[in-house]
């Protein structure tokens, strides 16, 4: 008798148990937001989308499996993909990309791994699309060249039920090397650009300075043209003022002639003296001077 109680009381405690997890070995739970598919030897039974407690008595069977593929909006990031562009420069981009799952049979059944085919097509896309731009316009159109990219994974995502939202172009740069050459090369021309300068405001100033001789060569020409007519008019005005005003002018201007530290002037000999004639006949006295030591 007391047997029989103690078992009773045993089949008391572990019904509710044994139920419990007969209830949850014969169901399926399905979260918010995602999809379990129910699949008999490899192949699809059922999908089931409503979020909550399916009852599946199958399920207890070990060839039957549970597969849940999440539809909530999800993200990938990938880091420094290497690009060739139009001129051959190694660059690194950085790629961005929200997605969700659309269709989850296509996402478990039309590809093995859809993650790592994802990122092996936005690898590929991203190659191909700026692998014919230069670094500028990469850095000058990331928006529009995000597009392009996303255009170009969207027809081989949709056939694996994956739906692409937004792809975003982050952080394109150069390699540390490629770095310093563009720097190099930058500094270069920077130079360059100065020495240009230079020589054009040289080659300015040059012509200004021979302009201005030239110009100040002409002033000087037109001066000296009109001196001799100045000078005639003046001695026009003295030689009618009368003959003691034009001896006097003569005799000023034949001393302002005289330079003794650069000039010698025979001026003749006075009423006299010694006749031009015989002054041209004496000689040289030569003037012996005494040497050192005789």
């Amino acid at each position: 008798m007391t047997t029989m109680i103690l078992v009773a009381f045993v089949a008391g405690v572990l019904a509710p148990v044994l139920a419990l997890k007969l209830f949850h070995a014969t169901g399926v739970e399905v979260r918010e937001g995602e999809s379990a598919l129910v699949t008999r030897h490899g192949r699809l039974v059922t999908t089931l989308h409503e979020a909550g407690h399916h009852t599946f008595l199958e399920r207890i069977f070990p060839w039957v499996e549970v597969h849940r593929v999440s539809r909530r909006l999800d993200f990938r990031d990938f880091r420094a993909v290497h690009v060739n562009d139009a001129r051959g420069t190694t660059i690194t981009v950085d790629l961005w990309l929200e997605f969700r799952i659309v269709d989850p049979e296509r996402a478990l059944f039309a590809v093995s791994d859809w993650d790592g085919a994802l990122r092996t097509l936005v690898s590929h896309a991203t190659t191909s699309i700026l692998g014919n731009r230069d670094f500028r316009e990469i850095l000058c159109n990331r928006t529009e060249l995000s597009e392009a990219v996303r255009r170009d994974i969207a027809a081989d995502t949709a056939r694996w039920g994956i739906e692409v939202e937004q792809l975003h172009l982050r952080n394109v740069g150069l390699l540390p090397e490629i770095s310093q050459q563009l720097f190099d090369t930058v500094a270069a021309r920077l130079e360059k650009a100065r020495a240009d300068i230079e020589e054009v405001g040289r080659l300015a100033v040059a012509k200004l300075e021979a302009d201005t001789d030239v110009r100040v060569a002409e002033l000087e020409a037109t001066a000296k043209a009109q001196y001799p007519a100045h000078i005639g008019r003046a001695l026009e005005e003295v030689r009618g003022q009368g003959a003691p005003v034009l001896a006097a002018y003569e005799a000023l201007h034949e001393l302002a002639e005289l330079r003794p530290h650069r000039t010698v002037r025979f001026r003749g000999f006075e009423p006299g003296e010694v006749r031009a004639m015989d002054a041209a006949m004496v000689e040289q006295a030569v003037v012996e001077r005494p040497v050192a030591g005789k």
